[in-house]
């Protein structure tokens, strides 16, 4: 199959943090010299991607006086001019810098709290001036590696708090904006509050402002806990929480691997496509990733391209997966048209269910499911044999 060309209505979009990670970990230095953020915007531009994203230590260095810090952003919007790239979302780093040692909304310590969402406060501000409709969530640090170190019940307290005061926030400035919280099991804390997007969405629910906050899932993050993320990302979908997406690749639980789109789980990743396109998602297609430690710059800006073709080379087998007259039949066969139909009819209640005269218990048990012939079709989709 020819490879698909991206268009700005695909929505690609990437973080300065993963084409610009210098690939450093806990077991040795970096690999690749500090990127440039407007090399960045034209490298992204010249691959075909729509947008931006950025945690505010990517584009302005902790400590920045006000002088440095206009100056860098003055030459960050000019990039976006000359490059047409759009900012879609932006977050705030409250993991690196050791103040956040213990956390940032729920540390114990009341002042790094109120610094925390100070921070947070202000590159809302640029993210708003910058054009963004999101403002993701991830709280790396919130959590503890003992028991006895951390109340979760108080710190969940401390989490609405934040949130609620950052939603009065955004409504008091008049900005069009909602949070997405970013699900993650564990590291770099041994465990992360909200760890899934079943718990984010949870929390969502207790909030004073619960229609500005929704969820942000990643493929990595929800397969580190065991989970099958298209299932996360079709929940969020049904309740109407899917805010934005993180694509990438992992293969299994294990630590982030943060692999390209489209490597390590390639079944799940059609499965995501899958239900990102049946469920009419229309946001930012995002990759939150990291060109692995041993390339140079060059093999960054392969693997940059590299998530954008999968991405599309996926949407197209998908697209031809469901248009697929065997398919259609297979699914027809499987009985997935009736799941549709309410299990009680119009006007029914539980009076009527239990004078229904009840069926052939046998021939129920005894249907055909026709499961390995619908899951085989779409193997051969995605082995590129059919369509």
């Amino acid at each position: 199959m020819n490879r698909p060309t991206p268009t700005p209505a695909d929505k690609f979009s990437f973080g300065l943090w993963t084409v610009g990670w210098q690939a450093r970990d806990p077991f040795g230095d970096a690999t690749r010299a500090l990127m440039d953020p407007v090399y960045a915007l034209e490298k992204l531009a010249a691959i075909g991607a729509y947008g931006v994203n950025f945690h505010d230590d990517d584009l302005i260095p902790f400590g920045s006086d006000d002088a440095t810090r206009d100056a860098i952003i003055e030459r960050f919007r000019k990039g976006l001019a000359e490059t047409g790239l759009v900012v879609t979302t932006a977050t705030t780093n409250l993991f690196t810098h050791p103040i956040f040692k213990d956390g940032g909304f729920t540390s114990n310590s009341r002042d790094v709290r109120r610094f925390a969402i100070r921070k947070v406060m202000r590159n809302v501000d640029l993210a708003a001036e910058l054009g963004a409709k999101v403002y993701v969530c991830w709280g790396g640090r919130e959590g503890a590696e003992y028991g006895a170190s951390k109340d979760v019940a108080v710190a969940l307290d401390r989490y609405q708090e934040a949130f609620n005061l950052l939603g009065d926030y955004v409504t008091d400035q008049g900005y069009d904006m909602k949070f997405a919280i970013e699900p993650k099991p564990n590291e770099p804390r041994g465990d992360i509050l909200l760890p899934t997007v079943g718990h984010a969405l949870a929390f969502i629910e207790t909030l004073d402002r619960p229609e500005l906050v929704g969820v942000n899932p990643e493929i990595g993050h929800e397969e580190m806990a065991g989970l099958n993320a298209a299932a996360g990302y079709a929940q969020a979908l049904w309740q109407g929480k899917l805010f934005h997406i993180d694509l990438n690749g992992q293969n299994g639980p294990k630590y982030d691997q943060d692999l390209r789109f489209g490597a390590g789980n390639v079944r799940g990743a059609f499965w995501v496509v899958d239900t990102l396109l049946a469920g009419g998602y229309d946001g930012p297609v995002h990759f939150d990733y990291k060109p692995v430690r041993p390339e140079t710059d060059a093999g960054v800006w392969v693997s940059a391209q590299a998530c954008i073709d999968n991405y599309l080379i996926l949407r197209e087998k998908v697209r031809a997966f469901r248009a697929d007259p065997v398919v259609l039949e297979a699914l027809e066969e499987a009985g997935l048209p009736e799941l549709a139909v309410p299990t009680l009819g119009e006007g029914e209640g539980w009076q009527e269910l239990q004078a229904w005269p009840l069926p052939d218990i046998e021939a129920l048990a005894a249907r055909e499911v026709a499961m390995e012939r619908l899951d085989q079709l779409a193997l051969e989709h995605l082995y590129g044999v059919r369509g």
